[in-house]
């Protein structure tokens, strides 16, 4: 069963999505909200939230409720899918861990592909709640959400941390060694310098590190045992699962 919310301050829009929720091959429980308040009132679980952006402007839009719900919990639950009328506002969907962004009116090709998708990833989640962890991190007055599993490696730079991500980087002020204790067993640190997501080493050697991507980081001769030993760990837990 997976739990669907829609939250949208038009009832003809809910009513649309729904039926095309219904039309889906899966098994789902719908409710329906018609603002940002009683959608974050509301303490029942989720797996998918259906959000528009511009919510009656006299409460919370939908960004803001996006950002609410992602520091209420501490991973990427619910799976948030934005439904808007307006291009412009991509960019900020995807700093609060949107996993997709849809235009209006709906494409049903498109909605069936996507649904099915964000169906795969909370199944994962299910399997494997790990998976789903995020961190919030503050730059510029803004917060962002990061989806672990999108960090390949996190660099120390003059102050700041640079999370090297599968697509571009993101930097912010802060200590490495305050989110090597935050980020837990699926990072390592191998180097002052650098800590490492272990789902994506390549291979190394006793003096560097190859992660997905291509780049080559230093691995400290004080690090490598407690490195080799992590990353077995990783792998044996992985192969569990």
């Amino acid at each position: 069963m997976i739990r669907t919310a829609i939250c949208d301050d038009e009832p003809q829009i809910r009513a649309d999505l729904a039926a095309l929720i219904q039309a889906q091959p899966f098994s789902c429980e719908i409710v329906e909200y018609a603002s940002a308040g009683s959608c974050l009132a509301d303490g029942r679980e989720i797996d998918l939230l259906l959000l528009d952006v511009e919510l009656d402007a006299a409460g919370m839009d939908g960004m803001a409720l996006a950002a609410r719900i992602r520091e209420r919990y501490s991973d990427v639950r619910p799976v948030i899918i934005f439904v808007t009328g307006y291009e412009r506002y991509v960019f900020d969907a995807f700093d609060v861990g949107a996993f997709q962004y849809l235009l209006k009116p709906v494409n049903k090709e498109k909605f069936a592909r996507v649904f099915a998708r964000a169906v795969e990833r909370i199944r994962a989640l299910r399997e494997n709640p790990q998976r789903g962890r995020a961190v919030t991190l503050q730059w510029a007055g803004a917060s962002r959400t990061v989806p672990l599993d999108s960090i390949r490696y996190i660099e120390s730079s003059n102050h700041k941390v640079v999370l090297h991500l599968k697509e571009g980087e993101f930097s912010c002020y802060g200590k490495i060694r305050d989110l090597e204790a935050e980020l837990g067993e699926q990072f390592c640190r191998i180097h002052k310098g650098y800590l490492v997501n272990l789902a994506y080493v390549d291979g190394y050697s006793k003096k560097e590190l190859t992660v997905s991507g291509g780049e080559t980081l230093m691995i400290s001769k004080y690090k490598y045992q407690d490195f080799v030993k992590a990353h077995l760990h990783f792998l044996k837990k992985g192969a569990a699962l």
